[in-house]
């Protein structure tokens, strides 16, 4: 087990019924059936935690496409971009851990600022995770691989 420090969270965001837009927030609350007052909250314990990188926003920003941050439908947005790391791998952030679940696939309302977004992130939107520890998230949170997945 270790914990080293791999990056920090830039904004958090959570999704409300009706809205069309994600809700910038300073801290979330997680528990095990995920981000509290997010519309997908007690929805999918293996889903219920979207973390996507800078580094998705910088790849459609080299193609002249501006997005808004949140737009990729991630709640933490961090300086590290965690998709190569194994399904299994615990983060922890502020004094949540999380554990990597899956790899996000792309959804087609991505391409209603610009056709070429699905197949441009097809690899690189985000990971879904767990809550496998409660706890709060701040902006600014340090970001640290708590345990990894050795299989």
């Amino acid at each position: 087990m270790s914990n080293k420090k791999v990056g920090s969270v830039i904004n958090l965001f959570i999704s409300s019924d009706g809205a069309s837009h994600r809700t910038t927030k300073d801290k979330l609350i997680l528990d095990e059936l995920g981000v509290k007052e997010d519309k997908f909250y007690n929805k999918n314990a293996e889903r219920s935690v979207l973390i996507s990188s800078i580094q998705s926003y910088l790849l459609v920003k080299e193609k002249n496409i501006d997005i808004p941050h949140g737009y990729l439908g991630e709640n933490i947005l961090m300086d590290f971009n965690p998709y190569s790391l194994d399904i299994g791998t615990q983060l922890k952030i502020g004094d949540t851990i999380l554990e990597i679940t899956q790899n996000c696939t792309i959804c087609n309302h991505l391409a209603v600022i610009d056709n070429s977004i699905p197949e441009l992130l097809k690899n690189d939107r985000g990971i879904f995770a767990k809550v496998t520890q409660n706890g709060n998230i701040k902006v600014n949170d340090g970001v640290y691989i708590y345990e990894q997945n050795n299989s």
